[in-house]
């Protein structure tokens, strides 16, 4: 049986496809060991494997009562093949209807390390399931070298997680996940970094359910992972069977090696061959910007700056607009307009802009509505708004200046579609602006609102009602005008939704601090070619205070020069962009930098320059491994800054760690070309020397190199035979990439 023991043999019942065996115990149907076959390696712990591989969660008039396999009076197991195991729960006294019953089936892929998931929970017209937690693979041994690798929006990896698991306070240590929304793509990594192996676990919902990720950490510092899945409470159906499969293996490297084997999956999906930017259906004025500027207030704080930036840079430069609107920020949405300058001001700014180049999207939240607001009351919004299962809004505080609230409405409703879809009418239509950032727009909720119209708890109403929302703005948009809607994040289920995602993680130091995640382009990794990603915390100044929040919180010195020490920090942060495939941006952008931090726009600009040469690769092109190369590391001055200014004015908090001086990343082009992006953030030259053998690129044996920079391309050197040598000086702060071409 597989090198197992005689008592394990005994015990359990195996299924093994020369990859990887699963071994279930004969008498509960508890997963007791998980063998990777190539390190000879099992992930579990023999001391902790009696935990269930489910777990239900009933509504009952008086609550939630929990379930899992020990209250069935009865389980037997089918194997159907040497690959394929169902294990049956039933007879559950707490349980009225006698037809109850669980059922799970576990499947080993025939050629790969990799096992599918089901669940079907039977019975079930009289019993009103609200959640139902499947797999829970329990035990999950320390591998060693350990890294964590989550597509937490754009992609955070963590070393040693369980340690900061640890660290968590309160009864459970737990990190956990929503899909569709801040988790971007269904999978994640655990592995050795040093071994180059480790667990993976994803599901292969084509239809973007709503589910819950997590891992946690238990007494004995073992993990355990889970999928929450979520039915409708009003299914007129006797069984739940999620429409997918959870998806649990190992595999051999790292977390890029984790985003190939995902991006095969993904890529066939149908959101990937919807992307609108796949299909070409995104302005070919977004796809051109060469930056945008995020800035916030009246447009000759906005509008006029991006002007001068467009006139230094000569290519195009768009502008993310925030705090245009009449209302306070995070508190008064989503009374937007008037905007706060009045209508022919607005207008005739928008005006001048887009005569110099300048194009902008204006900010409103896709979902929040202000509860102290007087249009909340006479337009009986709160029916509308998402409601949890005991009937109670989703209601919070972001302004921690007005202490007012924001409330989550329902996209189920046409009457929030309606509103905001009247909204965007207003400002692109009336107000002449180039679209609308939607602000939350990759999130999702269950609602249990009976009177909405959607499934009740569970399902996947949430995208399918943003679809219908930004179709029906879309409608709205005039057909001779490059309109485009951006959302906040990114996500594989928003690709045939929305033109461009804002990604902010490239600067994720600025507003979580050094807390043991640092990004990683995961998403970029699986899905650039059909996503263009956009933004950028990197500022020069400090936080900007919204003039209509209360005056006596509003800083004495507002928009003031950051200190000097953390200009390198600017310099990372859009070095991570350019190198990960970014559109560049800048916050918070004034006149005055270009003297005061001339050396740091000029950075910015250069950056901007070479990107906008090597479209081919950084716009359009499949992200690949890259090259190994020793590169020097810093230790690095970090501001850590509120979004906004603080209530105390003490806005920046600083700490130090070291980051690489070098920043790389290699793209493949659609006709098979290999262009290498690197930027320089050190004072000191850098010796580029380091080996590429064609057959690892799929290159042609024989070749050219080229470097191409700000001024366009300049022929480095030649290759043949395969053997392709890259040997030159990357001077102080310079900006490149490296061509490689038949």
């Amino acid at each position: 049986m597989s090198g197992c023991k005689n008592s394990e043999i005994e015990q359990n019942t195996i299924i093994d496809n020369g990859k990887i065996e699963l071994g279930f115990n004969i008498s509960t149907g508890a997963l007791e060991h998980f063998k990777n076959y190539n390190h000879s390696y099992n992930f579990l712990d023999s001391e902790n494997n009696s935990e269930s591989l489910w777990k239900i969660d009933l509504f009952q008039p008086s609550g939630i009562k929990t379930i899992d396999m020990r209250a069935a009076s009865n389980f037997h197991f089918l194997k159907r093949d040497t690959n394929t195991l169902v294990l049956i729960w039933d007879h559950f006294k707490e349980i009225k209807n006698r037809n109850f019953k669980v059922t799970a089936t576990i499947k080993l892929k025939d050629d790969m390390p990799l096992s599918s998931w089901k669940i079907a929970v039977e019975g079930i017209k009289d019993v009103q399931v609200s959640k139902v937690v499947f797999p829970i693979i329990s035990g999950i041994k320390d591998i060693g070298d350990e890294n964590l690798a989550v597509p937490y929006w754009m992609g955070e990896k963590m070393k040693n997680p369980r340690t900061h698991l640890s660290k968590i306070e309160g009864k459970e240590k737990k990190y956990e996940w929503q899909y569709p929304g801040r988790m971007s793509m269904q999978c994640l990594a655990l592995y050795n970094k040093g071994k180059k192996f480790g667990l993976y676990a994803s599901c292969n919902d084509s239809l973007a359910y709503r589910k819950d990720f997590s891992l946690t950490l238990d007494s004995l510092n073992n993990l355990t992972y889970k999928v929450s899945n979520y039915p409708s409470l009003d299914m007129k159906s006797d069984i739940y069977s999620p429409k997918y499969e959870a998806i649990i293996g190992s595999f051999e490297g790292d977390w890029i090696s984790v985003a190939t084997l995902y991006r095969e999956w993904g890529s066939k999906q149908k959101w990937a061959f919807e992307s609108r930017f796949k299909n070409g259906l995104t302005p070919k004025s977004l796809e051109k910007t060469a930056l945008w500027e995020w800035n916030r207030g009246k447009s000759n704080n906005v509008l006029v700056p991006a002007q001068e930036l467009e006139k230094q840079l000569k290519l195009p430069v768009k502008v993310f607009w925030h705090w245009w609107h009449g209302c306070s920020y995070d508190d008064g949405f989503p009374e937007y307009l008037p905007p706060r300058e009045g209508k022919q001001s607005f207008v005739t700014a928008m005006t001048s802009a887009q005569k110099d180049g300048v194009e902008a999207i204006v900010y409103m939240n896709q979902m929040q509505w202000g509860t102290e607001t007087e249009s909340w009351k006479n337009e009986n919004a709160q029916a509308y708004a998402v409601k949890d299962i005991n009937g109670k809004m989703n209601t919070h505080l972001y302004n921690i200046f007005t202490n007012k609230s924001l409330t989550t409405m329902c996209l189920g409703t046409q009457f929030w579609k309606d509103k905001y879809t009247s909204l965007c009418d207003s400002v692109v239509n009336t107000y002449h602006t180039n679209g609308v950032y939607m602000d939350q727009a990759c999130f999702s909720f269950l609602c249990y609102d009976k009177t909405h119209g959607h499934p009740i708890g569970g399902g996947n109403y949430w995208l399918k009602n943003f679809a219908k929302l930004t179709q029906q703005i879309r409608l709205t948009f005039p057909k001779n005008k490059d309109v485009f809607l951006a959302g906040e994040g990114v996500s594989e289920a928003w690709l045939p939704y929305l033109d461009a995602f804002l990604t902010l993680q490239v600067s994720m130091e600025r507003y979580a601090g050094d807390n043991g995640w640092e990004p990683i382009p995961f998403f970029q990794a699986v899905y650039h070619p059909y996503a263009i990603t956009y933004g950028n915390y990197s500022s020069l100044v400090v936080p900007p205070y919204d003039e209509l929040w209360p005056k006596k919180y509003a800083p004495k010195k507002p928009l003031e020069l950051l200190d000097a020490k953390f200009n390198k920090q600017f310099l990372m942060e859009q070095a991570r962009s350019f190198v990960w495939g970014f559109q560049p941006t800048i916050s918070n952008y004034h006149g005055f930098l270009s003297n005061q931090r001339k050396q740091e726009i000029g950075y910015l600009l250069k950056l901007s320059k070479v990107r906008n040469n090597g479209l081919k690769y950084l716009l359009h092109g499949n992200f690949e491994r890259s090259p190994e190369m020793d590169i020097p590391n810093e230790e690095l001055s970090m501001s850590r800054v509120s979004i906004y200014a603080g209530k105390t004015g003490n806005t920046v908090s600083s700490f130090k760690k070291s980051y690489p001086l070098i920043y790389y990343g290699t793209w493949k082009s659609d006709d098979n070309q290999i262009g290498i992006a690197m930027a320089s953030i050190s004072d000191d030259p850098y010796h580029v020397d380091f080996n590429i053998d064609s057959k690892d690129y799929g290159l042609w044996p024989s070749g050219k190199i080229n470097i191409i920079d700000a001024n366009g391309k300049t022929f480095l050197t030649a290759y043949d035979k395969g053997k392709i040598h890259i040997d030159f000086t990357l001077e102080s702060r310079q900006i490149c990439i490296i061509e490689i071409t038949n």
